[in-house]
């Protein structure tokens, strides 16, 4: 079959390459690849790939051999899945806890664009607690996992102000409920009951700095790349007594087939929104990649297979 691998190569980051088709173990169905989406993060672990490395976490496809033990979805069966690796390919396997039903109603791509990203914001809104009434800063908030949060925590009754610096994604994070939209930190006035945190760098002190006196700032990523250094003297201008919470979508109560087929109800209700900024052939995956790594990508980005 065909799969993409790394070369190393910041130019041309995969190539198309014959590879042996995935023998599943027992909890595993087999899943022809219908769209994958990719993301940002993705990019930078493609700088270094270790050897025989298959990167590819979010698909959409077919179900064309169900799992030996009878869990999960039968043959022929659509479905929206989220493998460790190796879902950038004609097949991959996936166990049968990372799978869930994909209805006629949402195309391939939209199901494609849900898991990594979806995963990530609902998990991290449960990690913050009921956010009805609470003020939510959102650094971060113009990739996928921004546009997530941002509907699901206005849906959910919060005052959410979402930083971007572009001004056309900040126009489409007010429509999805955005109650205020900046372009810098340091322009959020705060103060803030809960901070959401996924830039590193500069951005997380001043983030720090709006948070109300016993807030919770949810450190989700560093997408600067850039170290953060703390004060310890400046919780008492302001956060006194917060709490810093690392967070990993991984570490959670809830299984992955649960909270992906709750992604695909919302989708399918009109509830929730895939943000999808491109979607290609999957020929066209290596400038993909690297466009999504510049930020010449709003959302998401899918790669479907003809």
């Amino acid at each position: 079959m065909k799969a993409l691998i790394p070369t190393g190569d910041p130019a041309e980051p995969v190539v198309l390459a014959d590879v042996p088709e995935p023998t599943p173990c027992s909890h595993e169905a087999l899943v022809k690849v219908e769209a994958f989406s990719v993301n940002r993060g993705e990019t930078f672990k493609l700088e270094r790939p270790a050897p025989g490395e298959r990167p590819g976490k979010d698909i959409a496809g077919l179900v064309v051999q169900p799992a030996a033990d009878g869990s999960g979805p039968s043959r022929i069966t659509r479905v929206v899945g989220h493998p460790m690796a190796g879902g950038w390919a004609e097949y991959v396997a996936v166990p049968t806890d990372a799978l869930a039903e994909l209805p006629d109603s949402v195309p391939a791509p939209q199901g494609a664009a849900l898991p990594l990203a979806g995963l990530t914001a609902s998990r991290l809104l449960r990690t913050a607690g009921p956010v009805l009434g609470r003020r939510i800063l959102l650094t971060g908030a113009s990739g996928g996992v921004g546009h997530y949060v941002t509907e699901l925590a206005a849906a959910a009754g919060a005052w959410v102000t979402a930083v971007t610096r572009d001004a056309g994604r900040g126009a489409r994070l007010a429509e999805l409920g955005a109650v205020d939209v900046v372009h810098d930190v340091a322009d959020a006035h705060g103060p803030y009951d809960v901070v959401l945190e996924s830039t590193g760098g500069r951005a997380l002190p001043l983030a720090l700095a709006r948070l109300a006196k016993r807030g919770t700032l949810i450190w989700f990523g560093q997408a600067s790349r850039t170290p953060v250094t703390l004060d310890f003297f400046d919780f008492f201008a302001g956060p006194e007594s917060a709490i810093i919470r690392h967070f990993h979508y991984l570490d959670a109560d809830t299984r992955l087939n649960d909270d992906l087929a709750a992604l695909v109800r919302l989708t399918a209700e009109g509830r929730l929104h895939p943000e999808i900024g491109r979607v290609a052939d999957w020929a066209d995956t290596a400038r993909t990649l690297t466009d999504l790594r510049d930020r010449r990508i709003r959302g998401k980005a899918v790669l479907t297979l003809s």
